[in-house]
C-alpha cells in the first residue's frame, strides 16, 4: 500500500515504511507536508483523492468562509454500511438539514448547556466521587471516569441515568469503546481505501455485529418511547424523535423514518459520550503529569469557592487558571484529528478547483498544533490561554469542535461538563500515579 502526497507543482510517492511513520507521527506528518507543498494539498488514499487543508489560515477559511460549499459529507465505506446516509452526522442535504434543526433545537430544550443539566452534573458528581471512594485509595482504570460524563448524554437520549453497575449501562460502555477502538484500526482503514477487498477484512465485519448490538439496545428504548408517549409532550431526544415521526407521518416525504431515527441517536450514543469521556480521562491524565498545575488549580478553587460548595459553571469567569487547564488539555490531546467533508458544488478555493464530491480533510489537528498561533504548540501549557496579567483570554485557533455550519451539536455540553466534572475531582482529591509508575 502507497499514500501520494502532491500540489499543483510536486508530487512524491510514500512507502509503506513512511507511511507507517507518518502515522505513528500524525502530530507531525500535518507540519512537514505543508512545510514542503503548503496549506492544501492532495493525498491519495488508494484510489481515493483527498484534499487536506492545514493551518488556521486555510481551514478558518474553507469552513467559515465556504461553509455552504463545504458542507456535505463524503462517502466512507464504513458509514455507508452502518448509516446507508441517515443520522445527523454523514447525512447530507435535506435530510442532514432537517434531522441538524431538529436535534440542535430538541436539546435545548430539554435543558442542554442549562441550569438543569448543570444540577444533573453536579448529582452525577456525587455518584462518580462515591465511585472512586469505593477504591480506598488503591489504583484505578482511568476508564471509571468514562461512566459519569456517558450517563449526562444517556439523560438526555433516554431521560434516565444508568446506575453504574447496570448490565445493560456495563453493556453500552464496552460496545461504545470497542467500536471505537476499531473505528481506528488499521484493518478499517484497509477497508475504506479498499472496500471491494473487504472479503479479505475481518475488523469491519467484527464492527458491524458490534454496532447491532447496541442499536438492538436503541429500538427497544423507541418502544419503550412509543408506548410511553403522552400527546405532544416528551421527557428525552428518543421520545422527541417518536413524535416528530407520529406527527409527520401523513406527510409526502417524510424525512424522520424509522432508519434515520435509529440512526440519528446511534449517531449521539457514540459520538455524545466517548469524546467528552476520554477527555475528561486525559485531564486527570495531564494532572497527574503536571503536579504543580494540579495544585494551583486545587489553590483557586479554594481562593473562589465557598467551602463545602461545588464551583458552578458561572464560577468559571472568576477562575481563570482552572479555565486555562482545561482549555489547554483540549487543545493539546487534539482528540478530535479532523472530520472529513465534500464539496457541495464545483469550487475554487485559494487558486485551486475542486469538483463537486471531492473528499477534502479540514485537519484540526493542525489547527491546534499550528506553530503561527501557539506559542509552545507541542508543549502542555496553559499560559497559552492567558495574558501577561493570568486573566483567561479566548484563541481563535482553539477548535476542538470545529468550526462552521458542521460543528459540533453537544458544544455547549461538553464544555459545561468538562469544567464541572474536573473541578469537582480536584476539589475531592489529589490524582497520582500508582508507586512506581511515571
Amino acid at each position: 500500500m502507497s499514500l501520494t502526497v502532491r500540489n499543483l507543482k510536486k508530487s512524491v510517492q510514500l512507502n509503506n515504511k513512511t507511511l507507517q511513520i507518518c502515522l505513528k507521527l500524525g502530530r507531525s506528518i500535518h507540519d512537514s507536508l505543508a512545510e514542503k507543498y503548503g496549506p492544501v494539498f492532495t493525498l491519495y488514499f488508494g484510489f481515493k483523492k483527498v484534499v487536506v487543508l492545514t493551518g488556521y489560515e486555510a481551514v478558518k477559511d474553507a469552513l467559515v468562509n465556504f461553509t455552504e460549499e463545504f458542507v456535505d459529507r463524503p462517502s466512507i465505506p464504513i458509514f455507508e454500511q452502518i448509516q446507508h446516509g441517515n443520522g445527523v452526522f454523514f447525512s447530507t442535504g435535506e435530510l442532514w438539514r432537517a434531522t441538524r434543526r431538529f436535534t440542535v433545537s430538541t436539546m435545548r430544550n430539554l435543558g442542554m448547556g442549562k441550569k438543569h443539566i448543570e444540577e444533573c452534573i453536579h448529582e452525577e458528581l456525587g455518584f462518580l466521587i462515591e465511585n472512586i471512594n469505593s477504591f480506598q485509595g488503591e489504583p484505578f482504570d482511568l476508564r471509571t471516569f468514562n461512566a459519569a460524563a456517558t450517563n449526562i448524554t444517556f439523560v438526555l437520549l433516554f431521560g434516565e441515568r444508568f446506575e453504574y453497575k447496570n448490565p445493560t449501562f456495563v453493556t453500552l460502555l464496552r460496545l461504545i469503546d470497542e467500536v471505537m477502538c476499531l473505528l481506528g484500526s488499521p484493518a478499517l482503514h484497509l477497508f475504506n481505501f479498499y472496500p471491494f477487498l473487504g472479503f479479505l477484512f475481518k475488523a469491519h465485519k467484527t464492527l458491524l455485529r458490534k454496532i447491532e448490538d447496541v442499536r438492538v439496545i436503541i429500538r427497544d428504548y423507541v418502544k419503550s418511547s412509543r408506548q410511553d408517549l403522552n400527546g405532544n409532550s416528551y421527557r428525552s431526544y428518543t421520545e422527541a424523535l417518536v413524535c416528530k415521526q407520529e406527527q409527520d407521518m401523513n406527510k409526502k416525504k417524510n424525512l424522520f423514518h424509522e432508519d434515520n431515527l435509529i440512526a440519528s441517536i446511534l449517531d449521539l450514543v457514540m459520538a455524545g459520550t466517548e469524546t467528552t469521556a476520554t477527555t475528561l480521562q486525559w485531564a486527570v491524565l495531564l494532572a497527574m503529569r503536571y503536579p504543580e498545575i494540579q495544585k494551583k488549580v486545587q489553590e483557586e478553587l479554594g481562593q473562589v469557592v465557598k467551602p463545602g460548595h461545588w464551583a458552578t459553571y458561572e464560577d468559571r469567569r472568576h477562575l481563570p487558571f482552572t479555565n486555562a487547564v482545561i482549555h489547554e488539555v483540549q487543545r493539546f490531546i487534539t482528540l478530535l484529528p479532523h472530520v472529513p467533508r465534500s464539496t457541495s458544488v464545483d469550487t475554487h478555493f485559494q487558486g485551486y478547483f475542486l469538483p463537486k464530491g471531492t473528499m477534502v480533510i479540514p485537519s484540526l489537528t493542525s489547527v491546534l498544533l499550528d506553530q503561527s498561533q501557539w506559542e509552545t504548540p507541542h508543549e502542555f501549557n496553559p499560559n497559552h490561554f492567558l495574558d501577561p496579567s493570568g486573566n483567561f483570554v479566548k484563541r481563535d485557533a482553539f477548535v476542538p469542535y470545529s468550526l462552521g455550519r458542521r460543528n459540533c451539536i453537544g458544544e455547549s455540553l461538553a464544555k459545561m461538563e468538562l469544567f464541572l466534572f474536573f473541578t469537582g475531582l480536584l476539589q475531592k482529591f489529589t490524582f497520582r500515579p500508582p508507586p512506581g509508575l511515571t
